[in-house]
Parts: C-alpha cells; structure tokens; sequence
C-alpha cells in the first residue's frame, strides 16, 4: 500500500518530468542556426536561379579579373553551355598585374586553377574560403613556390582575392551546391584583365606578354563556346582546349592530343540585364593587411560612382594607365 508521502512524491516527480519534457519539446522548436559554410542559398539567390533558368546544383565556373576587382560566377544550364549568373566586386587583392612567382611576395596567382571538395575550407580564419589549389602543375615546373592561396571572406589579403563575408557566403554555398551535386571540380581562370584584344594591345611591351596570350587563349575559348576549356600542362606551359591521349608529364614531352569539336554558342534565352552583387572595390584605396575604414569605403564608392559617369554614353572616356 502507497503512503501519503509515497503518493506525494511520485505527483512530484511525474510533475518534473512533464515540465523537463514540455521544456524539451520547447528548446527542439528554437531554430538551429548553421555554421556559415551550411548557410542555405537566400531566397534571393534562389530566386535569381529560377529567373535564368539554372539550377542550385548545376555545374559552376569561376573567371577572375585583378585589373577590374571583379569574380565572376557562371552556371550551366540543359543545354550544356554556362550562362552568366553573377559579378561580385573583389574587396580587396595584393600585389599588381601579373603571377605570382614565390613565397611570400604578395603577389595574387593568375592561371588555370580547379577547385575540388577537398580545397574548399568551411573553418577558414577569413570567414569562409575555398584554395585555388595554388601552386598547379604549370606553377611547379616554373618552380614557383607558395601555399594556401584563397578566395575568402573578411576584405584581408596578403597574395589572396579577399571579398566581403556576405558575398563570400553566397560564393562558397553556389560552390558548395554544385559539389554536393556531383560536380568533381570547377575551373578557375584567373586573369589579370578582361582579355580583349584592345587590353592585350596596350602591353605589348610586358614581360608577361607571351603568358597572358596564353590565358588569352582560355578567355577566348571561354567567349567563343561557353565551355570551361580543358587545360592540360606539358613542356611547361599550358595547352587549352585539348586532350590528352596519355597522361601528360608537366616538364615533359606534350603527349598526343585530341581536340574535341564544339558547335558554336547558340544562347537559350536570358534576362538581358547582367546581375552585378553590390559592394566596394578597395584596391588602391585600402591596405589589404588591414581592416577597411570608414573613408576607405567612403572613397571607394566615390570613385565607383565616377567610373559609372565616366561610362556613360556620350562621356570622354579616360585614358587608362
């Protein structure tokens, strides 16, 4: 027979497990917050996706543009071609025009770099990153030396492309997404300009001519097919668009090759408009070792706002340096 006091205290111990479990039930409804690098696409992300007739995790490619601060995303769409998605403003980047050649020289890589999963960096100390994979095949046989070259987050950069964290955020889950889908890796072609033959023309005296008319050769292959080109390296230097019949040796003889047919780029239809991400480019303007201040963003948007009247129709178009 249960006593008065026994009765007393299985009430009170049946009243706190009801209160632990209805606290329970109430902390298993406060929303979990992500870690950044599982931060979902926004809803204007995917929104943009869906007005262009991409998918979440459809095959990207990457183009970066030291000269204009600019990386570009493009995604691939059924009919196998990549369409332009986005252009995010570079924060910030060291160095000037031109590779990097060794350690420690702050200099930011240009050349053909692939991105797998196994380079993306979710714990990066610079928000959120994902590494060139610098230095590649080509790099190495020109000995060049150096490490852990990123696009990452914070606006910092001591030899990397520094962005803002937001638009990090949305770099890295458009990677993410792809890589999650299947994709093995994406292309990145990072470029001291915009190819064209007019810029090209202007340095003509370089020392990097004959490198930068071979990155020319993937910005062209690029604009003409709308396909990554496959890049292969062989006696030191890059060769685009082909295949290798053997595995190609990077110091070594070219191996056979093959050159796969593309048809030419016919474009499904698009919006017209070229989605540009808001944001500040502070090279020149801010020391990339440091934290960007109040009047460096201040000049910065300045002198965006100048170059956006300086473009407009009908404006004296500066000379350029």
């Amino acid at each position: 027979m249960l006593t008065r006091v026994s009765l007393t205290w299985r009430a009170a111990v049946q009243t706190a497990v009801m209160a632990g479990a209805v606290l329970l039930a109430a902390c298993s409804n406060t929303p979990t917050i992500p870690p950044p690098s599982e931060v979902p696409l926004s809803k204007d992300a995917i929104s943009l996706l869906a007005k262009k007739g991409m998918q979440s995790g459809s095959p990207i490619f990457v183009r970066i543009f030291k000269e204009e601060s600019e990386l570009e995303i493009w995604k691939q769409r059924d009919d196998g071609r990549f369409y332009h998605f986005k252009t995010y403003p570079i924060c910030n980047w060291s160095g000037e025009i031109g590779p990097k050649l060794t350690y420690g020289d702050r200099q930011a890589p240009e050349g053909f770099y692939s991105v797998t999963p196994g380079l993306m960096n979710p714990n990066s100390k610079y928000y959120l990153s994902f590494n060139l994979g610098y230095p590649n095949a080509y790099d190495r046989s020109w000995n060049r030396t150096g490490d852990s070259v990123m696009v990452h987050g914070n606006c910092r950069s001591a030899g990397c492309y520094a962005m803002t964290d937001a638009l990090m955020e949305e770099i890295y889950g458009l990677s993410r997404e792809a890589l999650k889908a299947g994709q093995t890796s994406f292309q990145v072609q990072a470029l001291p300009f915009r190819m064209t033959d007019a810029r090209m023309a202007r340095e003509k005296n370089s020392k990097w001519l004959t490198y930068w008319k071979t990155l020319k050769q993937g910005y062209d292959y690029f604009e003409k097919y709308r396909v990554p080109p496959n890049v292969v390296v062989c006696e030191r230097r890059y060769v685009v668009g082909v295949q290798a019949q053997s595995r190609p040796d990077a110091d070594g003889p070219c191996p056979p090759f093959s050159r796969p047919a593309l048809t030419a780029f016919t474009p499904l239809p698009e919006p017209a408009e070229v989605d540009v991400a808001k944001g500040n480019k502070l090279k020149g303007i801010a020391n990339p070792d440091l934290e960007p201040t109040l009047a460096d963003i201040n000049a910065a948007k300045q002198r965006q706002s100048a170059q956006a009247i300086q473009s407009m129709p009908g404006m004296p178009v500066a000379n350029a340096n």
